[in-house]
């Protein structure tokens, strides 16, 4: 072999090397950072089941927990795949970023059961302290962060009035007060008649693709709500009819003198579940000094699932890990 051969050789095989340790060193970089588990744990004569994502390797990280709203479990909400359209899994990225990260299926909804009840706005109270009892079981911490969106918000703010010793930092996600001036709670009311009569109401993938236009057309990538449908709807097209009836005929739920602990309220832009001025009265009256506002521009109702997503992910990051 000449020289110039042998050369060619070594080179090709150096190659081939340095792109099988690439190759190597891609596949570690894309294993997932965080563990994963599923839960399941009773709540009178229902069974919760509950998922969390953690990170890898790390030691005690602080507990979050993840509350879905009134149509859509909690995987298809918080650990969404869109295929081709960039990360929309918020366990992934709050794992990521340190949180030991946690949702539930609230009764009746997703893997959980519900053989009596409506799961309304008080038994979803009861959801979320079976399972903060739950992780205090497994990680030893009493308290948690907690977060929810749109009905999820309305059960997390009755937890937060409930358990304040249990709450370390309240996110409140596309949630509504008083609902005054709400044109999504106006068209929701002419069901009401139904929701009182019902435990259950139906749902199917035109109503999950609705959640994403009848606000803004626009404000969310439209391979998004296809994505939640397909991953949604395996679990029936019946849901719990509770969180609808307490919106439509029983608020304001919330009372925002008995809440204490630090609190977030962020909406999108465009939400079309409550007014400006319904928020910022029930900001006025809350209890603790510790509370921010924000509203996410060019968002509507699915802060999460939006194009602006990571916006509110940094907002929402930035006020959980605020030093004490």
């Amino acid at each position: 072999m000449t020289e110039i051969g042998r050369r060619d050789m070594l080179m090709g095989a150096g190659l081939a090397l340095a792109a099988a340790a690439a190759a190597t060193g891609a596949a570690r970089a894309a294993e997932p950072p965080y563990r994963t588990a599923t839960y399941t744990t009773p709540r009178g004569d229902a069974v919760l089941t509950i998922y969390r994502k953690t990170p890898e390797g790390a030691g005690r990280t602080p507990a979050l927990l993840l509350a879905h709203g009134s149509s859509v479990s909690a995987l298809p909400t918080f650990d969404l795949t869109v295929p081709g359209a960039g990360e929309y899994s918020m366990m992934n990225v709050f794992a990521h970023w340190g949180y030991d990260v946690w949702a539930l299926d609230f009764s009746g909804y997703g893997k959980s059961t519900m053989p009596t009840g409506n799961s309304d706005i008080a038994m979803g109270s009861e959801d979320l302290l079976a399972t903060v009892d739950l992780i205090k079981a497994q990680t030893g911490q009493s308290k948690v962060h907690l977060m929810g969106e749109s009905g999820g918000a309305l059960k997390c703010g009755r937890f937060a009035m409930d358990h304040p010793d249990r709450v370390n930092r309240l996110v409140l996600e596309a949630m509504t007060w008083t609902g005054a001036g709400s044109p999504t709670l106006a068209k929701r009311a002419e069901q009401a008649e139904y929701y009182k009569t019902h435990t259950t109401r139906p749902r199917d993938e035109a109503a999950i693709l609705s959640i994403f236009t009848r606000d803004r057309p626009g404000t969310a990538d439209p391979r998004v709500g296809p994505a939640m449908a397909a991953a949604e709807l395996p679990h029936g097209t019946s849901i719990p009819a509770g969180t609808y009836l307490d919106m439509t005929v029983n608020l304001p739920i919330i009372d925002p003198a008995r809440i204490t602990v630090p609190t977030l309220v962020a909406r999108g832009e465009y939400d079309g579940i409550a007014t400006e001025q319904d928020l910022l009265a029930f900001m006025a009256k809350l209890a603790t000094p510790d509370r921010q506002y924000s509203v996410i521009p060019g968002a509507a109702h699915s802060l999460s699932m939006g194009l602006a997503r990571r916006r509110y992910w940094h907002i929402m990051h930035g006020f959980l890990s605020m030093p004490a």
